[in-house]
């Protein structure tokens, strides 16, 4: 799911997977909910709002069943990928 970076209130980021009808809304204090059910036009509302966060709390917090988690940061998941990684042939020879 690709993230739209916003500065609206507690939020800092937004992602949509329509095939899934998921939204992801990531927060300030690095915590982010995932809510299901979620359909295009209340996405499209939300990404062009001018008022994200007031549309967010009136249209989507209350509205949508939400699960809890955390932003992991692109380094730790890299370094957790690096981590996991099957190792090069060419360092095998």
């Amino acid at each position: 799911m690709e993230m739209k970076k916003i500065n609206a209130g507690k939020l800092r980021a937004i992602g949509y997977d329509p095939r899934e009808r998921m939204l992801r809304v990531e927060f300030d204090d690095g915590s982010a909910i995932d809510y299901s059910g979620v359909g295009t036009e209340v996405w499209r509302k939300l990404s062009t709002s001018g008022s994200a966060w007031s549309y967010y709390r009136d249209n989507i917090e209350e509205e949508f069943t939400g699960r809890r988690g955390t932003v992991r940061p692109k380094a730790a998941s890299q370094a957790l990928e690096d981590l996991f990684r099957a190792p090069d042939k060419e360092a095998d020879s």
